[in-house]
Formats: C-alpha cells, structure tokens, sequence
C-alpha cells in the first residue's frame, strides 16, 4: 500500500527518537544531580576540612582508628610523599583537633 504524499507517517520515527532522547536526557540530570535538594552547589563549609597532616600512612590511619573510637568519621588524603593528610567533617572538627593534639604518632 503506497503512503500518501501528504501523510506525515516518515515524522513518526524521528519525533518518537527525539521525545526518548528528551526523557532520556531529563532522567540523567536527575540521576547525576548534586544531592542538594535546592540546586544550589555545595557550600565550602560544607566540604572535609584536614585536622592533621602526619609523615607516615601508618600514623594517619592510627589517629583514624582514635577518631573512629570517638565516633568522628575521617579519611586520609596523601597529596605528596610523606605527607598524609587527615580530614573530618566541620561538625566534628573541634573534637577532632582536641583528640589529634593528645594524638602522640607524629
């Protein structure tokens, strides 16, 4: 059966493309936001904050275990050799500085 000359039934597969592409596009976005539910960007205050920079990994993960024993979550960055640095959120860092100074692995 020969399509019409006036029939739109060739738009059909391309808009049909171009709605998925769109829900498609929509879903990512979503996916892949920044977790704010505002979408405003992440405040600085709100980042980690280093509470220590010790010589030896060994050492970083020791005051690691102190802070975890506090219930202060931490991590360790090593931006250089023989550097480690150990960072925790703003809300525990005074805590945290308080348990790093009787902290003797340095």
């Amino acid at each position: 059966m020969p399509i019409d000359a006036g029939s739109l039934h060739y738009a059909v597969g391309p808009a049909l493309a171009l709605v998925m592409l769109a829900l498609i596009a929509l879903f990512l976005r979503w996916a892949f936001a920044s977790g704010s539910s505002s979408g405003k960007p992440v405040r600085r205050e709100e980042l980690l904050t280093p509470v220590a920079t010790l010589t030896r990994r060994e050492s970083a993960l020791a005051l690691r275990a102190v802070l975890s024993d506090a219930g202060i979550r931490s991590t360790i960055r090593e931006p250089a050799a023989h550097r480690a640095d150990v960072l925790v959120f703003p809300e525990d860092l005074e805590r945290a500085r308080a348990l790093a100074l009787s902290f003797g692995g340095r």
